[in-house]
């Protein structure tokens, strides 16, 4: 029986997800697209000062070999011969940056979260120097000048940090995002490790001209950042290299997709016009809008959606990008403590099913999407005697909700058409309150695959169709039918706008709340 079992099950293909709050590695069924095992380590996530943000890259190495031998040893207990697996594909954190000795294989820093605030006076004195009429960083990259993207990190690393300084000198540093710095190591490191990315984490450097598809001499030069050190682009699906270690050596790498890419794929919303928000860390809405850059009237990015494969054209989409959404569960968890795992915050909303005119502003990163207002921090307003620790949880979730509305709104100013409904992914899809509020306070339908990891499965997707695997077919009738799960709004109308406008008022008391700066000190 057991051999049979082996037999029967097909090609299958592995994929990394690694997040900015966990790492996972999930193996799928090529034909099904059904997920067969998994497991998940959370990410520790550092805050050495005010604002900075700051993980391990060694350690975010060791949780991705980790979840891979995990995963291998249940599908052994399932009778699952891991032989099968035939590619892996890397999903990632986007922008979050490392630098690393090619000679030693050591980070020379530890890794820069997105989310991280320390560039912001390298942000001011950058701007000063793009001309008014000309933002040619913008219409280069898709993106505002903002501490999100990596080259600011990567500038700021340059300017106060010795050992990465030294490293540039002699010719030893590589720089790369998650997903480069993760197919370095596992293809070799220091013994020929591949030292690449694709288009979509490219395209969230600030360094590559969503145009010409390639890292672009002016925007180097603009940022003082020396080409040598930054990883050679390729497309989304192709074999970058092999697995040198552990349970699945010798299986090749041939997908990478930055995750919120991934997560379109995932969704299959290969068509223009068609759209996904994904609920992690942050909230991330993408529009594809086929082979088309479209540019932003309403503060949302343009960026790369995939390619894939090396002779496939480009997709681009919209995005756009909230900083917080899970991080407030994880900041109540871990900060104030109310809640000890995240999925206790369902049962207080529950208690209470409103906020009772308390709102939450989590703007713990400044605000991204429509705004870009780096001088905003997180307020909760409208507290009163009768406020308690379930009206806070009701508020997070909620803020949630309002931070995705603002961004569909400005989706559907900038396409022209609105959304008839909402495709939804990510962790905390699993809070069903949090699905329903979203339907009442969007207005329309929210709906969501009932295998919620779909950034795993882009990844997936996108290694098992690459040229030389060939497991998985992306043609429209071989994909397979997806079950999914509706949430229709269920307050009236004027109800939600009321609650929205409220929102509106909240979010411009944050706005302006760091007047300068604290200055920036080096770091030996």
């Amino acid at each position: 029986m057991a051999a049979a079992k082996k037999a029967v099950l097909g090609p299958l293909v592995g994929a990394v997800d690694q997040g900015t709050s966990s790492t996972r590695f999930l193996v799928f069924n090529s034909k099904t697209a059904e997920l067969l095992s998994h497991h998940q380590v959370e990410i520790k996530q550092e805050f050495p000062r005010e604002g900075w943000v700051e993980q391990d890259p060694k350690e975010i190495l060791q949780s991705v070999y980790e979840c891979i031998e995990k995963t291998c040893e249940k599908l052994g207990q399932l009778n699952i011969d891991i032989s099968n697996i035939k590619a892996i594909g890397v999903s990632n954190q986007r922008e979050t940056t490392v630098v690393w000795d090619k000679l030693t294989g050591e980070p020379l820093y530890n890794a820069v979260v997105w989310l991280d605030l320390r560039t912001q006076s390298t942000v001011e004195n950058l701007s000063k120097r793009i001309p008014g009429n000309n933002n040619f960083v913008k219409s280069k990259t898709g993106l505002p000048l903002s501490t999100y993207f990596s080259a600011v990190k990567l500038r700021w690393l340059l300017d106060n940090v010795r050992t990465v300084q030294k490293a540039v000198e002699e010719n030893r540093a590589l720089f790369g995002t998650i997903d480069s710095w993760l197919i370095w190591s596992l293809t070799g490191g220091i013994n020929g490790g591949v030292h690449c990315t694709d288009v979509t984490n490219a395209s969230r450097t600030m360094l590559f001209n969503i145009h010409s598809l390639e890292w672009d001499k002016e925007l180097c030069e603009f940022f003082g950042i020396p080409k040598e050190i930054l990883p050679n682009v390729r497309s989304s699906s192709e074999i970058y290299g092999l697995m040198k270690a552990g349970a699945l050596e010798g299986v090749p790498i041939s997908g990478c997709l930055g995750d919120q890419s991934a997560a379109l794929v995932g969704q299959m919303c290969f068509q223009d016009g068609q759209a996904k928000n994904t609920y992690g860390t942050g909230c991330f809405l993408l529009c594809n809008t086929g082979r088309k850059c479209v540019f932003s009237e309403h503060g949302l990015l343009t960026t790369v959606a995939y390619k894939l494969g090396r002779d496939k054209p480009v997709y681009y989409a919209l995005e756009g990008s909230v900083a917080i959404a899970g991080a407030v569960i994880r900041w109540l968890r871990d900060n104030l403590g109310i809640i000890k795992s995240s999925e206790e915050i369902e049962k207080l909303a529950k208690e209470v099913g409103t906020s009772y005119g308390c709102y939450f502003v989590p703007a713990f990163s400044g605000l991204y999407a429509p705004y870009w207002e780096p001088s905003a921090r997180g307020i909760i307003c409208g507290l009163t005697q009768f406020t308690n620790k379930c009206h806070i949880a009701f508020a997070a979730l909620e803020a949630v909700c309002f931070q995705t509305r603002e961004i569909l709104d400005a989706m559907n100013r900038d396409c022209g058409i609105p959304l008839s409904h909402l495709q939804v992914d990510g962790g905390m899809t699993s809070n069903k309150i949090l699905m329903q509020l979203q339907a009442d306070i969007l207005y329309i339908p929210v709906v969501k695959p009932s295998m919620p990891e779909t950034t795993a499965l882009g990844a997936a997707m996108a290694a098992g169709a690459a040229e030389g695997v060939g497991v998985w077919s992306l043609e429209p009738e071989d994909l397979s039918a997806v079950t999914m799960e509706r949430f229709e709004p269920q307050i009236n109308a004027e109800e939600s706008e009321i609650r929205y406008s409220t929102w509106k008022k909240a979010v411009m008391k944050s706005i302006g709340w760091v007047t300068t700066q604290s200055p920036e000190s080096g770091i030996p």
